[in-house]
């Protein structure tokens, strides 16, 4: 990857955080901490990698993205808006009653949303499901899948897993967003999924583990996860909860807390001047 396309998705990541902290600032309600995890996972797949059109939300041939962890809508709702599906002036409206940006993943009114998701290991099954429509109609298109580290506790997401490895579904690309934290306290401390790798690869799926919040190395894994035939893939990125704001890093009262007013400032201007960093 030259220089210019990643200082232009570092940038983009940047864009994702502050956005999103806008959004939460103006509903005084938003789930930030595995949000900021996650954004350049988001900037790498919406700006680098898929294939979509924005100004056709539903073309048939798009590749398909499942926010399996669907309470992290500060993360994708920015993403949708900078990507050009819907104008930004409409996250004004997050979590209002009168509007549709829900706190969690809505695809009925929200355009490039592919499937309506929160409660946790579900949206994983419908993108195997996805996987599985796309080889039986031998389309050529992807399906990526965001999971939590917390949500993979749920016994679904293996019963899911089973399928996509039994099935060979190497239209299935999965990304777990491994912050290590979740609502309670550390993955670990709630319950500890132990050695992920070996457990994904005894599922039949191809496994990488990367630095969740390297443009490069995102990239490059799903290069390497779309090129890969006979199995499905399991992409683990190694990230930190709260990515971006020195106060919120790595802590689990942070999943969806709401600033104050002071805290608001001061995440403002580390952002910002993140963001000026990046563009040298």
């Amino acid at each position: 990857m030259d220089q210019t396309k990643k200082q232009f998705l570092q940038k983009k990541a940047m864009d994702i955080r502050i956005t999103g902290l806008k959004m939460v600032e103006k509903a005084h309600s938003g789930h930030i901490g595995g949000a900021f995890s996650l954004s350049e996972i988001m900037a790498v797949l919406y700006f680098d990698q898929m294939r979509i059109r924005p100004e056709e939300p539903r073309w048939p041939d798009r590749d398909r993205f499942v926010l399996s962890k669907g309470h992290c809508t500060v993360a994708l709702y920015p993403t949708l808006a900078l990507r050009g599906f819907f104008d930004l002036a409409l996250l004004d409206t997050f979590r209002r009653a009168d509007g549709h940006l829900s706190g969690h993943a809505e695809m009925n009114h929200v355009p490039g949303v592919d499937m309506s998701t929160g409660s946790l290991g579900q949206g994983f099954s419908v993108a195997v499901g996805m996987a599985l429509a796309a080889q039986l109609e031998q389309k050529d298109l992807t399906v990526y899948a965001v999971l939590g580290d917390g949500e993979i506790q749920e016994g679904q997401v293996w019963e899911a897993c089973m399928y996509a490895g039994a099935h060979h579904l190497d239209r299935l690309v999965a990304i777990v967003d491994s912050n290590r934290v979740q609502l309670d306290g550390t993955v670990r401390e709630i319950l500890d999924t132990g050695d992920l790798k070996a457990k994904f690869e005894s599922f039949g799926f191809f496994v990488q583990s990367i630095d969740g919040h390297n443009v490069e190395e995102i990239s490059d894994a799903l290069k390497r996860a779309k090129a890969e035939r006979g199995r499905p893939s399991m992409i683990l990125a190694n990230t930190v909860k709260g990515k971006g704001v020195s106060f919120m890093e790595g802590k689990n009262t942070w999943h969806g807390k709401t600033p104050d007013a002071e805290q608001f400032a001061a995440a403002f201007q580390e952002l910002y001047q993140a963001a000026k960093e990046v563009e040298g």
